[in-house]
């Protein structure tokens, strides 16, 4: 009818923007109704494992059983390692080494001024003693793999870019175009911490998730951001035991 497709574009126009939005929310919904009840149902000694898992089958779902093009879109190629073509050794050795040096350059620049907020959160009553992990190996893999790679390959490479992709607008920070999308995922990152531990200082990865975020923009991957998260993690966790506050 002529006054149909006259108004129609019209009363589509608010609609459409929604859905993809809807769709990236109730992903998070479900993850973090997934992650949460793994975090508490599971033994201490398997609950980061479980949730890790959770978060990297979440975006095997989303993402990566998607081809090549959709992969390096969300950011998650890693140097083709997680792309389903056959590996290309130079490429993930050299995005590795550019992941690592963006990584240590925000690291030089921020861990000190984390390290003195630190000490005046905590007030640790002794000096700060070197006390090395139980296993350098365990610890560092266990950050990447089970801590840092499934939580930004779902919240900076999924849930980031699919905002971006529902939310056109755009300004640059320091050479990477940022959108809503960079707050909206930190605060959701942050209430996903909240949930598996509802403690008050949980929310504060909010900062640092935007950092995360920000590299992701920037680089184009979550190699620099899953990188300095899991420096970030490990720092944090040798204060504590160094300052004797958590082992």
């Amino acid at each position: 009818m002529p006054h149909g497709s006259r108004h129609a574009p019209i009363n589509a126009t608010p609609v459409a923007p929604m859905r993809p939005t809807l769709r990236v929310l109730g992903a998070v919904a479900l993850t973090s109704a997934l992650v949460t009840g793994l975090s508490y149902g599971l033994p201490d000694k398997h609950a980061a494992t479980g949730v890790g898992l959770a978060f990297l089958a979440a975006v095997y779902v989303l993402v990566l059983r998607g081809d090549d093009a959709t992969v390096r879109h969300f950011g998650l190629s890693l140097g083709g390692l997680l792309e389903p073509r056959a590996i290309e050794w130079r490429r993930m050795a050299r995005e590795a080494g550019t992941a690592l040096a963006w990584a240590a350059l925000f690291a030089a620049l921020i861990f000190p001024l984390f390290w003195i907020g630190f000490v005046g959160w905590y007030h640790p009553h002794r000096a700060l003693h070197w006390v090395p992990p139980a296993s350098f190996m365990d610890d560092i893999l266990g950050q990447v793999m089970v801590i840092a790679l499934p939580e930004e390959a779902f919240y900076r490479g999924y849930v980031q870019t699919a905002l971006d992709d529902a939310w056109k607008g755009r300004v640059s920070i320091l050479g990477a175009r940022i959108g809503w999308s960079l707050p909206v995922t930190s605060a959701l990152f942050a209430l996903g911490h909240f949930l598996t531990e509802p403690r008050p200082e949980r929310l504060a990865v909010f900062f640092p998730a935007l950092l995360f975020g920000w590299l992701r923009a920037r680089t184009g991957g979550i190699g620099a951001g899953m990188t300095l998260h899991a420096m970030s993690n490990i720092f944090s966790a040798s204060l504590g035991r160094g300052y004797g506050l958590f082992g």
